[in-house]
């Protein structure tokens, strides 16, 4: 799946490759939640986040804004299991009927880290999970 991303995501990617030297496979802009999310190349997040969190903190620093950082993966589960951390996702299903969802089973005491201040973690997994693997909706249970 071909993804497009805007000149100032291009940017924001410049920027944090050269700050963390890794990949970034993506980058969207989430204004609605004033964060930038960055897909970072699976087996590179230790890196990207930098000894603790130092490389993370100097780019959202430089930003003025947060920054989520999500880990890629090769499977759709991984991938939402990866894009709702910090929870704690036990079991993520796919199921392709008129739609694409993810249906994701995470501890009652997980769901708030799941869905995030606002919705912004949910959210943003939801824009990502359709942008890589052609996921309509992530539903939690």
């Amino acid at each position: 799946m071909r993804i497009e991303i805007s000149d100032e995501a291009r940017r924001l990617v410049a920027l944090f490759e050269d700050e963390a030297d890794v990949t970034v496979r993506d980058c969207v802009v989430d204004e609605a939640h004033d964060q930038i999310v960055y897909l970072i190349k699976r087996g590179e997040m230790a890196d990207a986040i930098g000894p603790g969190g130092q490389t993370v903190g100097t780019v959202e620093e430089r930003l003025g804004r947060d920054v989520k950082l999500v880990e890629d993966a090769e499977t759709a589960e991984n991938f939402v299991a990866n894009a709702l951390a910090p929870a704690a996702v036990y079991n993520v299903t796919v199921s392709e009927n008129d739609d694409t969802v993810a249906y994701v089973e995470v501890a009652q005491e997980d769901r708030g880290a799941a869905i995030g201040r606002e919705g912004r973690n949910i959210d943003a997994a939801r824009q990502l999970a359709k942008r890589h693997f052609g996921i309509d909706g992530i539903e939690l249970t």
